[in-house]
């Protein structure tokens, strides 16, 4: 049984809108619509926990009535970072859980394969994240902004969600590191020791953060 949360607690304040992130529109539907269609059509997930906020869950539970998203189990409130609106989803999954996929709702175009090979390869390993290779050359500076080094482009990974962790997993990684900072999910169960598998998603599934994201949301869209 897969159990997803898709997190749409985020404010986006850095694009300037006057509605949450999450009900930023793109055509005719807000950007939590898509993920959420994606998800609740897919065959292997079980369950959607959706994480809000105060400000928007009324919305968001009227998207989820009004089209018949029946895999939503429960909206539950974020908290103030990332990992612990991840973990208030984690507590309100399913017991019998075996998988949890975890997807941002700033991320709308992810597509049915890429969630389809997540699932798979985090059934294998243990954890398993989409990614896509880098298209620029990668640096890193020092101090006085020179150049320190120039990365070898063929090892690094751009980093995507959704990503997938056999439950228990997940839930230990959370239980000994969430109160580090970190900017992805896996980054907390590396820290156990484990190994995360890669897996090539799509350069479409871009995340929205900016209102020159949004153009190329639509252009996503429009294709």
């Amino acid at each position: 049984m897969v159990s997803a949360i898709l997190l749409a607690a985020g404010r986006g304040r850095r694009l300037n809108s006057y509605v949450c992130k999450p009900l930023v529109k793109v055509g005719a539907r807000p950007l939590v619509f898509y993920s959420l269609r994606t998800l609740n059509a897919h065959p292997a997930i079980a369950e959607i926990v959706v994480v809000v906020n105060r400000a928007n869950r009324k919305a968001i539970a009227d998207i989820v009535s009004k089209h018949s998203f029946g895999k939503v189990k429960a909206l539950v409130l974020g908290g103030l970072r990332r990992q612990d609106s991840v973990y208030n989803g984690l507590r309100a999954v399913e017991g019998k859980s075996k998988l949890v996929l975890i997807h941002d709702s700033a991320r709308p175009f992810v597509d049915p394969r890429s969630v389809t090979k997540v699932i798979r390869e985090a059934g294998i390993y243990g954890a398993a994240i989409l990614a896509v290779k880098p298209r620029a050359t990668i640096k890193s500076s020092c101090p006085d902004n020179t150049v320190a080094q120039t990365f070898d482009r063929d090892k690094l990974w751009e980093i995507q969600t959704p990503q997938v962790f056999k439950k228990e997993i997940i839930l230990e990684a959370f239980k000994k590191y969430s109160r580090e900072p970190v900017t992805d999910d896996a980054s907390l169960v590396e820290r156990l020791g484990k190994r995360v598998k890669i897996v090539e998603g799509s350069y479409k599934n871009i995340k929205i953060t900016t209102n020159e994201d949004l153009l190329w949301a639509k252009n996503i869209k429009q294709a």
